[in-house]
């Protein structure tokens, strides 16, 4: 038979990730709403609280929670430290609630002879002032006595004086409290997890030439371009040494001529004399050195920037792991060590890591230093190269060691994969990921795949990085949909999420592919990429006008208030984004169509708009800084492809 038993039933918590194994994620200053399913045997009054306290503290913080409806319990808190948390709920019997009700019953009854219940009260108010501390002692024991000598009357005002139910909710008898266990966790990431444009180019290629390679030092007026169209985040490929051995040649050419610079993703060439060996841990030196790293790091944290790196587990033949680990690496039964292949394709400049080899610690230990080490030179964002091709186990050890020592990294999952899989990587830890925006055009498949994204439990753990296109990826609407196809997906990309990004051409709206493929041709990937960064046709000032309005519009900060509304043209897609207080309600509508010219009725969720919700109020296209009058929910829209596909409107009221 068990000493102690529950106090109370707390079950159906929410938010909690496969039954709180897994931690959900928040950013600064941002709410965590909790509800729980609290209640117990008999009638007696229930009360509840939410704690919360930085993980590996003692001391737990707390505030009230409400009841909702039908034993349904509420509780918020804000979080304010770029830390990892723990929550939980409380609930215990309010004997103080349970003597106030039973009292009131029987005084407006009538019933007389109310000593016995006035010294029930008065024992309550006095055992709490043994639990008070400092004037509040005093002030209960004062309750207590003028319970004990009052009239019925008179203790029934006091049962109902405000002053005395704070005090008896402050230090409340909570010795036979119940808790849920474990506690879940949520991790507190900085706002950039959350809200960020991302600008990807090449360094090697910044400058826009094909007869020589750029440095570092080059990046500048690159970086400044991407300044200013509104970026937050400049996102290079690897720029670590790059192998020689097996190195392709121009469009994934087997044979490479002199020259031709090789794969980014082939890493290491321990024969160039690198201060580190020549691997993950150093820059390929046609790029620069470390000076010229630090140098440029500097300058784009000047401009309100900051770089993420890719870290991409490849090895070429001339990785010093090769050397020094060949341990670490697939054997075929001959001994010699496999290359990576992704049928039909074969990557023979490149040797896969086995994160399962029999010396797996070590290897493991060996990732998360070079995540480490780069953190250390004030890197603090990182894309991961097809993390699903790794145990999930690993990034949960390699993310969590990363965030002890540095809990503002970020880190963004590369797995165009099973959703399954995405699920878990980002679970595992990992900041952000990729979607399958890439592939969604139409309007009911964008509908459901943001929504399942945003308003179901995927919200809790799993925030969309959307990009436009890879320098993998060139989807087949790019190619065939012409500049409004561009248009249509940066405006699409910019609003769904409040995080997305851009691969460097997209601006320029690049769509020479390979031939059936959704590749590129003549894919930088394999050589230098000549460019005008300022060719005719470029829709930078539609991308400098997105992150603009971005900026400018809270409601476009956030991640899961997005709506999708009807329109009656399955051509026109039609969502908004608001802030909780309504004090910024953006709408906007989308012409999917990049050909023809399409119109509509939208109908506009005017129940939501708060106060503004009126019979008549504005719209003001930030786009075009156009405005009009809407009347009601049902209102006419007209989109052009080229000219506007798209309103972004701003709410006002008349």
């Amino acid at each position: 038979m068990p000493s102690q038993f529950p106090a109370a039933v707390i079950e159906n918590l929410e938010p909690l990730i496969d039954g709180g194994r897994y931690p959900i994620k928040r950013v600064v200053g941002e709410d965590v709403v909790v509800e729980a399913d609290i209640f117990k045997d008999g009638h007696d009054i229930v009360a509840a609280a939410l704690k919360w306290r930085a993980a590996g503290q003692a001391r737990w913080h707390e505030t009230a929670m409400k009841h909702v409806d039908n034993d349904r319990w509420r509780g918020a808190i804000s979080l304010y430290e770029n830390a990892t948390y723990e929550y939980t709920v409380e609930a215990w019997t309010d004997v103080f609630a349970g003597w106030q009700h039973e009292f009131t019953a029987k005084f407006e009854a009538g019933l007389a002879n109310l000593t016995s219940e006035k010294l029930e009260g008065a024992a309550l108010l006095a055992a709490a002032a043994k639990r008070a501390r400092g004037a509040d002692t005093k002030r209960l024991r004062e309750f207590a006595e003028q319970m004990r000598a009052g009239t019925d009357a008179v203790v029934h005002r006091l049962a109902h004086s405000g002053e005395l139910e704070v005090l008896m909710a402050t230090y409340a008898a909570r010795s036979g409290a119940t808790q849920y266990t474990p506690p879940p966790r949520v991790i507190v990431d900085r706002v950039a997890a959350r809200t960020a444009a991302w600008y990807e180019f090449f360094p090697r290629s910044a400058e826009g030439r094909a007869d020589r390679g750029s440095t570092f030092r080059d990046c500048l007026p690159r970086v400044e371009d991407a300044q200013a169209m509104g970026f937050d985040v400049i996102y290079f490929p690897p720029i670590h040494p790059i192998g020689l051995t097996n190195r392709k040649g121009r469009n994934n050419s087997v044979s490479c001529r002199p020259g031709e610079p090789g794969v980014p993703y082939a890493i290491g060439n321990r024969n160039l004399g690198c201060p580190n060996g020549g691997g993950h841990k150093d820059i390929e030196p046609s790029l620069g050195t470390f000076a010229d790293f630090a140098w440029l790091e500097k300058q784009i944290r000047r401009r309100g920037m900051e770089i993420a790196l890719d870290f991409a587990l490849n090895c070429s033949p001339d990785h010093p792991y090769v050397a020094e680990h060949p341990e670490w690496f697939y054997k075929r039964p001959d001994g010699t060590i496999k290359y990576a292949e992704n049928p039909p394709k074969k990557y023979e400049d490149i040797y896969p890591l086995n994160f399962r080899c029999s010396n797996w610690q070590e290897l493991w230990e060996e990732m998360k230093s070079i995540i480490l080490f780069w953190a250390e030179l004030g890197v603090r964002i990182f894309r991961v190269d097809n993390p699903h091709t790794k145990p999930v186990a690993f990034w949960e050890f390699l993310i969590s060691g990363v965030r002890e020592k540095f809990p503002d990294t970020i880190f963004l999952s590369e797995a165009f994969t099973r959703p399954k899989m995405m699920k878990a990587l980002a679970k595992a830890g990992f900041t952000q990921s990729y979607t399958y925006f890439t592939w969604r055009t139409g309007k009911q498949e964008l509908a459901e795949y943001f929504t399942e994204l945003t308003q179901t439990e995927m919200r809790e753990y799993f925030r969309g990085n959307i990009f436009t296109n890879t320098p993998d990826i060139l989807p087949l609407h790019l190619q065939t949909g012409g500049r409004p196809m561009f248009q249509i997906r940066a405006v699409l990309a910019a609003t769904l999420s409040s995080v997305y990004g851009i691969y460097s051409g997209f601006e320029l709206c690049e769509n020479a592919a390979l031939p059936g493929r959704e590749e590129y041709a003549d894919s930088e990937k394999y050589q230098l990429k000549e460019r005008d960064w300022d060719a005719p046709g470029n829709i930078k000032e539609l991308i400098t006008s997105l992150n603009r309005i971005r900026r400018e519009n809270r409601a476009l900060h956030f991640y899961d208030n997005l709506r999708f509304h009807p329109a009656e043209n399955d051509a026109i897609l039609f969502y908004s984004k608001m802030t909780p207080a309504r004090d910024s309600i953006i709408l906007i509508v989308v012409n999917l169509d990049p050909s023809y010219t399409q119109t509509t009725f939208v109908h506009a969720p005017i129940e939501d708009f708060g106060e503004i919700g009126s019979e008549s109020y504005e719209v003001h296209d930030l786009l075009t800084d156009a405005r009009y009058v809407w009347h009601g929910e049902r209102n006419y829209v007209a989109l052009h492809p080229g000219v506007q596909p798209a309103h972004i409107f701003r709410v006002r009221r008349l």
